[in-house]
């Protein structure tokens, strides 16, 4: 065990942890951030996303090692239930969500997307989110829920 200092949300964290611990698993077992969600282990579905400065990255691939000074930020940065962010109201706005498992990890790659480019047209975000899996199938309004805060506003429904 060693302590580790992670920036989380804003604030520093100083945790007991092992150097190869998956982000994740102090993300959710030590913090108590259950936003980010384990899906596959191997970083291939996405519902672990978060972002590690600025860039999307799968937390459960991610050792907490090799994040001492960097800044990470999880879902519930983005807003809270009673006051969601534009992204969050956007993917309520347009039920871009089902089962909902996914939705964190979602949300979390298209904040990354918006951040360096606020405007992406529809080719761009399609590419973007290819890296996060929906098995209920709500792309299209995941899609939707993108462009509608980018200022695309798409036509499906």
């Amino acid at each position: 065990m060693s302590q580790i200092t992670l920036n989380v949300n804003g604030a520093a964290q100083a945790l007991e942890l092992e150097p190869d611990m998956p982000l994740l698993y102090a993300l959710r077992n030590h913090l108590g951030l259950n936003g980010a969600k384990y899906g596959c282990g191997l970083g291939q579905c996405g519902a672990c996303t978060v972002i590690v400065d600025d860039q999307p990255v799968f937390a459960c691939l991610t050792p907490c090692a090799g994040l001492q000074g960097k800044q990470v930020r999880t879902v519930e940065s983005l807003g809270s239930a009673e006051k969601p962010g534009p992204l969050q109201a956007a993917f309520i706005e347009k039920q871009a969500a089902q089962c909902g498992y996914c939705i964190a990890g979602m949300l979390m790659r298209a904040q990354a997307l918006l951040e360096r480019n606020p405007h992406p047209d529809e080719e761009t975000i399609r590419e973007h989110m290819a890296g996060n899996l929906c098995r209920c199938g709500t792309h299209l309004r995941i899609i939707e829920a993108i462009s509608l805060v980018a200022g695309q506003h798409g036509s499906r429904s």
